[in-house]
C-alpha cells in the first residue's frame, strides 16, 4: 500500500476510536509524511490518549517531519 491508503486506513481507525490500531498502522509505514502522522495524532485524541499523542509529534522530529498546525492543533486536543 503506499501513503494514502496508509492514511486512510489510519483516518478510519480514528474514526472507529481503534488509536492502537492507527499507531500500528502507521508503524507499518515505510516513510509516513506529515498528513500520516496527523491522522495518528488524531485517532489519539479522539480516544483521549495525550501521552501518546504528545510522544508522536517527538516521533515525527525525530523522523524528520516537521509539524504543521494541524498536528500541533491536534496535540492540544488530546491534552484537552
Amino acid at each position: 500500500p503506499d501513503v494514502i491508503s496508509f492514511t486512510a486506513a489510519i483516518s478510519a481507525c480514528a474514526g472507529a476510536g481503534q488509536w492502537q490500531e492507527a499507531l500500528q498502522l502507521l508503524g507499518r509505514m515505510q516513510t509516513p509524511d506529515v498528513i500520516s502522522y496527523n491522522a495518528a495524532i488524531s485517532a489519539c485524541a479522539k480516544a483521549g490518549q495525550s501521552e501518546e499523542a504528545l510522544q508522536l509529534l517527538d516521533d515525527m522530529s525525530d523522523a524528520g517531519v516537521a509539524p504543521d498546525v494541524i498536528s500541533l492543533s491536534a496535540a492540544i486536543s488530546a491534552c484537552a
